[in-house]
């Protein structure tokens, strides 16, 4: 099984930009389906992007469109969130997550693997 461990969060700006990584082990990331989702406080965690397991299909939520980007190195095994225009609705704990399904999966129940998450927190 694959262990997922993320970095890259901290405090920024509206307006500014992080890039979240997420480091795979024990098994290739390009194996699974691979997501980001967030947990903001008092708030369920939510789907925020998704990469297929070759690439070539990416999902978004709505509210991340157009200012977010996910991508994955393979040969270092990990996936990135690169984002940009930062709002305070954005504040929040980041995780990311991989899936043995196939396709689009936006559900937490579709995730088998869990890293332990990374805060952004925006400010206004």
């Amino acid at each position: 099984q694959v262990q997922l461990v993320e970095s890259g969060g901290g405090l920024v700006q509206a307006g500014g930009s992080l890039r979240l990584s997420c480091a795979a082990s024990g098994r290739t990331l390009s194996s699974y389906v691979a997501g980001w989702f967030r947990q903001a406080p008092g708030k369920e965690r939510e789907f925020v992007a998704c990469v297929s397991r070759t690439g070539s299909t990416i999902y978004y939520v709505d509210s991340v469109k157009g200012r977010f980007t996910i991508s994955r190195d393979v040969a270092e095994n990990t996936l990135y969130l690169q984002m940009n225009s930062l709002k305070p609705d954005d504040t929040a704990v980041y995780y990311c997550a991989a899936s043995d399904w196939y396709g689009k999966v936006t559900t937490l129940p579709g995730y088998n693997y869990w890293g332990q998450g990374t805060q952004v927190t925006v400010s206004s």
